[in-house]
């Protein structure tokens, strides 16, 4: 296909990406609270460009600080992946996902799921049982 049309199909479609990622560096604000992931990222597929932007803000839970920057893709070299469904919730907190892969969600399109990568995950195992508990697809490198 030429160049020029490709360029001018993308411009007549700006508002679905492949993809865009947050960044998160998440830590313990207490030797007692263990961390299940210190370092991770997660990607929305087939939702309209910023969308991720809510989710990517920081925020402080009582005993876990993250730091989250949005980023234009997940990086290489992960321990693991935990593919789902993206739902109303996971737009919030992208480790929730949907258990029912046929519903539906106002203003989700159908095909739409969170992808989260794991860099520095302490507790693999944990978050594996998290995501396969949640609904999603868990794949180890």
């Amino acid at each position: 296909m030429n160049s020029k049309w490709l360029f001018l199909l993308a411009c007549l479609c700006p508002t679905l990406v492949m993809a865009e990622g947050c960044d998160v560096l998440t830590h313990s604000q207490s030797p007692a609270v263990p961390v299940i992931e210190s370092h991770s990222c997660y990607e929305y597929e087939g939702m309209p460009v910023n969308a991720i932007d809510w989710s990517c803000s920081n925020e402080s839970k009582d005993m876990l600080t993250s730091t989250k920057k949005k980023v234009e893709q997940c990086g290489d070299h992960y321990q693991a992946t935990c593919i789902a469904t993206l739902t109303q919730e996971s737009l919030a907190n992208p480790h929730s996902t949907s258990k029912d892969k046929n519903s539906t969600s106002f203003n989700i399109p159908d095909n739409a799921q969170v992808t989260t990568y794991y860099y520095g995950a302490e507790h693999l195992d944990q978050a594996r049982i998290d995501c396969e508990s949640g609904g999603g697809h868990w794949k180890a490198q």
